[in-house]
């Protein structure tokens, strides 16, 4: 395994960009639990596991306060990478179709990992390939930036579909249906030998 690879909408975080309404943006956890308005005595919302952001206690959401969270096993696996990049030549790139690729981008600065590095961190900023395109098309396109051959890539992914095309250039694919995990990841590590 050299380079890494993630879809971003559904695989790394969830809701996908085009569920959520308008652009992403930051609130405070008071806003989003709703201490400042509140008139009910219904008990406050509580904050859900992967809205860690970089900036202290405000949360990504859409404009109607839905969050915007990083799954469990992505956040694990992108911290595991981070740190086995200081002992291993590891790369860590990103195919994705989103229609939404600049609040993709956005979210990519606030939201973090486990280990609290921000997600943009996490890639290499040169190997990000977000484009309506088939996605055997990305990998085609990180092949030929990296001159990694597709038999040392690793691919996860929530569709279906992009799995079984990028499977066709040799690449080890791993479907993520409801979004990535630290079995998939496990199962990654332990395929090529690195378990």
């Amino acid at each position: 395994m050299q380079l890494v690879v993630f879809d971003l909408d559904y695989t790394i975080w969830q809701p996908e960009m085009y569920q959520i309404d308008g652009p992403p943006k930051l609130i405070s956890v008071d806003e989003f639990q709703g201490k400042q308005k509140r008139k009910s005595r219904a008990p406050p919302r509580s904050i859900p596991v992967g809205s860690t952001t970089i900036h202290q206690n405000k949360i990504a959401t859409d404009r109607r306060g839905v969050p915007i969270t990083v799954f469990d096993g992505a956040s694990h696996a992108l911290s595991e990478i981070n740190r086995m990049k200081k002992e291993v030549p590891l790369q860590v790139a990103i195919s994705s179709r989103t229609d939404e690729p600049s609040w993709a981008l956005q979210l990519m600065k606030w939201l973090v990992a486990s280990d609290g590095m921000p997600l943009s961190k996490c890639f290499d900023e040169n190997l990000i390939e977000i484009s309506y395109s088939d996605k055997s098309q990305h990998f085609e396109s990180l092949n030929r930036k990296t001159g990694i051959a597709y038999e040392d890539m690793v691919f996860f992914d929530n569709e279906h579909w992009n799995i079984q095309s990028v499977s066709r250039l040799g690449v080890k694919c791993y479907h993520t249906p409801e979004g990535m995990t630290k079995e998939a990841w496990n199962k990654a590590l332990e395929d090529f030998g690195m378990a």
